[in-house]
């Protein structure tokens, strides 16, 4: 019986001691904390250092010029989905869908392009619809809001007509013609769709007008007068 005790007290002497010990060793560690001259700048969520990750984040501080360039790039191009089609494969295991997108892009400012991507992602069939319609742009001439003169395009059998149209009329149009003008900057024009109502038809057939439209200024030089007896 006293030994039992006596190894009782030994182990409650022992756990005092690794409290003691514990207890200043946290002590010691709030110390050197406390006069740590990077403490501030890890408490006010700053960088502690040149090469400190942090300062190379997006968030509006060092590092993000890059990002904010592509973005502004991305923003000079209006992007328009005119049609987004789901196909599906019967295989083995069930159905396999893929997708395929056909897209509008322009600057607002004559330019204008179309492009058509497929692809097993509705997100990557965009994309490279985009990516084609920027290689594939066309200049639109637009004076006013409006298109120079009266024009007929015709793509297998579809058909489009584009009449120009005083200020404030708007766009009188629907689907794929009206995505295409507002894209190259049109505010005001007459059009009507025949034939074959399909979309990549109807923007084929748009852009067959867009390709045959005259400009003024070759005109004018190949008449021999000024710009302004066109456009007064």
């Amino acid at each position: 019986m006293e030994s039992g005790m006596e190894e009782d007290k030994v182990q409650q002497e022992n756990s005092v001691k690794q409290e003691a010990s514990l207890q200043q060793e946290g002590s010691v560690q709030q110390e050197v904390e406390r006069s740590s001259p990077n403490r501030s700048a890890r408490e006010d969520g700053r960088p502690e250092g040149r090469g400190s990750s942090r300062g190379n984040r997006g968030d509006g501080r060092r590092g993000d010029g890059r990002n904010r360039d592509r973005e502004v790039v991305e923003k000079e191009f209006v992007e328009k989905l005119v049609k987004l089609n789901r196909t599906a494969k019967v295989v083995q295991g069930g159905r396999r869908f893929s997708f395929s997108a056909l897209t509008v892009i322009g600057d607002r400012k004559g330019k204008v392009g179309y492009g058509f991507g497929k692809a097993n992602d509705v997100s990557e069939a965009i994309r490279k619809s985009v990516e084609k319609a920027k290689r594939n742009m066309i200049m639109l001439p637009v004076k006013n809001g409006t298109i120079p003169h009266e024009i007929v395009g015709v793509f297998k059998a579809s058909k489009v007509l584009l009449k120009p149209a005083c200020s404030g009329t708007g766009i009188i149009a629907g689907g794929a013609v009206r995505a295409i003008m507002e894209a190259g900057g049109v505010t005001d024009v007459l059009s009507k769709s025949i034939g074959s109502s399909s979309q990549y038809n109807v923007v084929k057939a748009t852009f067959d007008c867009i390709n045959r439209m005259m400009d003024a200024r070759s005109i004018a030089k190949n008449r021999g007068k000024s710009i302004k007896e066109f456009w007064g």
